[in-house]
């Protein structure tokens, strides 16, 4: 079988790669990623040699490549990993979200509804289109309110989540209008191996190694549902392989924790693992900045639905996935090297 994914050299896309392919190593995976700040060759190095896996350079928004991609490959499951994913960057730069999140995912969904028309009807039954989503789309939640359903309303608020949900509404309506076999899936937070040094967790842990502030926004009592990223690609392969067409799966692990408690979680490991002079901990590197604007309080997931129907479930605890993240930065310093020019973080901090 072929399985083409798109933006697989980001963060989640290639860990989902590399995870496929130690399930189904007979499969054909096809990476198509545009290379921009977040996807990395060096994030699948260890597997760009093997027969059955092969990248090309592109963007979901050129037609005809992707046209000529499908005809070659005929792929019977397609992933969509391809998006701008950054809420900072997204309040800089809105357009840019806009147009990779919505429009890049319309043309991409009108080429690969043109390819499923053609399919036989075999095929047609098997074939699958996954849409990989966000808990964020469904705005933020007080501390007393009940965990993300698939039934809740969308209230995106910030220019990244509100292009996410137009994107999950396009997908939804290709599935509607065209009965093209599509999924959405709504994650929560994912943290773990390859994940750009931008995003909170590498950033603690690269700025505390390193001595450097450690910024956390506001006040840090904002609360998310860390889900390892392991878990969350059992979950996809679990949503391609058992999930119904035309329906929404919303996965987390039910690990809420406040943004300062993941940051002190993360000095207290460094200060047992490698600790410091002087009997000085790293959370001294802990500063707290100006929040960002459009700042969600809280997002938790209600997982009982692909619990339920598909019989998937978190097994990763945090204090598990952090130290196994944690050792994978320590373990891995040439990709660190490599990814961690000036951080986008630092310049928010200025503009805000």
């Amino acid at each position: 079988m072929n399985i083409f994914v798109t933006g697989g050299c980001g963060f989640i896309g290639s860990n989902f790669i590399r995870y496929w392919n130690s399930m189904f190593k007979e499969d054909k995976i096809i990476n198509l990623d545009k290379l921009t700040y977040a996807g990395k060759l060096s994030n699948l190095s260890d597997i760009e040699s093997n027969k059955n896996y092969e990248f090309i350079k592109g963007d979901i928004s050129n037609s005809k490549l992707i046209e000529n991609l499908l005809k070659k490959y005929n792929p019977t499951f397609i992933v969509n990993f391809a998006a701008e994913s950054h809420v900072d960057r997204s309040i800089i730069y809105p357009e840019k979200f806009i147009t990779t999140n919505i429009l890049g995912t319309f043309k991409l969904l009108t080429n690969v509804n043109n390819y499923f028309s053609n399919l036989s009807k075999k095929k047609q039954d098997d074939f699958r289109f996954l849409h990989i989503s966000t808990d964020e789309v469904y705005g933020s939640l007080k501390k007393e309110d009940a965990p993300f359903k698939e039934t809740n309303k969308y209230f995106p608020n910030s220019p990244y989540s509100a292009s996410k949900a137009g994107s999950d509404h396009i997908v939804r309506s290709f599935n509607k209008t065209y009965t093209l076999p599509t999924l959405i899936s709504n994650c929560s937070n994912n943290y773990g191996p390859y994940q750009s040094i931008e995003k909170f967790i590498p950033l603690t842990i690269y700025n505390a190694l390193n001595n450097k502030k450690i910024p956390i926004y506001g006040d840090g009592m904002q609360i998310r549902d860390w889900i390892y990223v392991k878990d969350h690609c059992e979950a996809l392969k679990t949503i391609l392989l058992k999930g119904k067409p035309g329906e929404v799966y919303n996965i987390g692990s039910s690990n809420e924790e406040k943004n300062i408690n993941i940051a002190e979680k993360i000095c207290n490991f460094l200060d047992f693992s490698i600790p410091l002079k002087r009997n000085k901990s790293y959370s001294e590197f802990i500063k707290f900045v100006k929040d960002r604007p459009g700042h969600d309080f809280r997002y938790a997931i209600d997982s009982n639905k692909i619990k339920k129907s598909l019989g998937w479930e978190a097994k990763t605890s945090i204090s598990d996935g952090l130290e196994l993240t944690i050792k994978w930065y320590l373990n891995n310093k040439e990709w660190v090297k490599e990814s961690s020019g000036k951080s986008f973080i630092e310049w928010i901090e200025v503009q805000y």
